[in-house]
């Protein structure tokens, strides 16, 4: 059994398809296509002589054997990168926004699975309005961002569209003949802006009565029932409802999210290989 060592490339291959539940994910994790992960896997298989993955054509699951073997081949590549890590020089510091639009209750899991790509990276998060993060990243202060589309820029490589609505409380209800009662964000932001701008040109009558320093503190603004906000779904708690098709408000367009990135090789730039991969996921759900 010795005579021929496990790929380490194949195992991780592995470990991959099983974290993000998908061969097309991990191939772009490591950045190959979804036939070399493939091949991997196969390669990995015929050396150990059993099937570790179950193939559906929606799903990937693990078989009782692959089951089995997931603990050695996580453990397999924690020793690898430790031993790696003992003889590296210095920590190296991958410092990232992530605008509160899209930061989501996601982030502690992609966080995690970050930490998971390279436990050795120290990983340094900001958090702010899509503005303000592209001109720290402009000046360098940063070395990746994720944000929203913002005016006059037409850089970033796409990572998703997400759907908007217009959100309250259950059971709340919009006073007739008062102005609509809006949640928003602080300047500057493009949500806001947006939602705004929307029914201006709709003929809408609105007026702030809530305006948070963050997207958790509007979404606790929609829950306590002091008006609307245009938010993700995936933003809001359980039980908030689109009251957008009842009241008659303007639709809202999905918005991109974009990743401006300057990192182009090595342990950081598989980190944020692996938080793009992950996100995207994230986000479908």
């Amino acid at each position: 059994m010795t005579d021929h060592p496990l790929d380490l490339d194949a195992v991780q291959a592995f470990v991959r398809i099983t974290e993000l539940g998908s061969f097309t994910r991990a191939a772009e994790v490591m950045q190959t296509t979804q036939a070399g992960i493939s091949l991997k896997l196969k390669r990995l298989e015929d050396r150990l002589g059993c099937r570790l993955l179950e193939r559906t054509p929606r799903h990937v699951e693990l078989s009782a054997r692959g089951a089995a073997f997931l603990g050695h081949a996580r453990e397999l590549l924690a020793v690898h990168d430790r031993t790696l890590a003992a003889f590296a020089s210095a920590r190296q510091r991958l410092t990232i926004g992530i605008s509160d639009h899209v930061a989501g209750p996601e982030l502690p899991a992609l966080i995690a699975r970050m930490n998971a790509q390279d436990a050795q990276l120290l990983i340094d998060i900001r958090i702010g309005s899509s503005g303000d993060l592209l001109q720290s990243y402009d000046r360098r202060e940063l070395d990746t961002v994720i944000v929203r589309l913002h005016a006059g820029r037409t850089d970033g490589k796409l990572l998703t569209q997400e759907r908007f609505g217009w959100f309250a409380a259950a059971g709340w209800q919009h006073r007739v003949g008062e102005p609509l009662p809006l949640a928003t964000m602080a300047q500057p932001c493009g949500v806001r802006a947006l939602a705004e701008q929307l029914l201006d040109t709709a003929g809408i009558p609105w007026t702030e009565v809530f305006v948070g320093g963050g997207v958790a503190a509007v979404a606790a603004a929609v829950v306590a029932g002091l008006g609307v906000a245009a938010l993700a779904p995936r933003m809001l708690p359980l039980g908030c409802v689109d009251v957008g098709p009842k009241l008659g408000l303007p639709d809202l367009p999905r918005l991109p999210v974009l990743l401006h990135s300057r990192v182009r090789e090595g342990r950081a730039r598989e980190a944020v290989d692996a938080l793009s991969a992950a996100f995207r996921s994230a986000a479908r759900n």
